[in-house]
């Protein structure tokens, strides 16, 4: 298995009580594959609008997932009955 081969997700019954953890797992995420600060910031602040205007359009259910495999990561928040926000990056590459 290569070093960014992974996958995990997330099912939250209210995403609004754990936002602020699911931005700072985003953020660990991002920093672990390596991206730099400016990458990771960028994203964990998508990852944050996402959640807030899903959040706003439904009960809050939120499904979170991270998929890395064959050089690019893809995150994805999907609201129950609502907006699903999805974004892919080409993983840094390991020297």
């Amino acid at each position: 298995m290569a070093d960014h081969d992974f996958a995990f997700a997330l099912d939250l019954s209210d995403e609004r009580h754990f936002e602020r953890m699911l931005v700072d797992l985003a953020a660990v995420v991002l920093r672990y594959v390596g991206y730099d600060a400016s990458v990771v910031d960028a994203i964990a602040g998508d990852v944050q609008a996402a959640l807030v205007a899903g959040a706003a359009d439904t009960n809050g259910r939120c499904d979170v997932r991270f998929r890395a495999g064959e050089g690019t990561l893809r995150i994805s928040v999907a609201f129950a009955g609502g907006r699903t926000w999805e974004t892919a990056r080409a993983l840094p590459v390991r020297s």
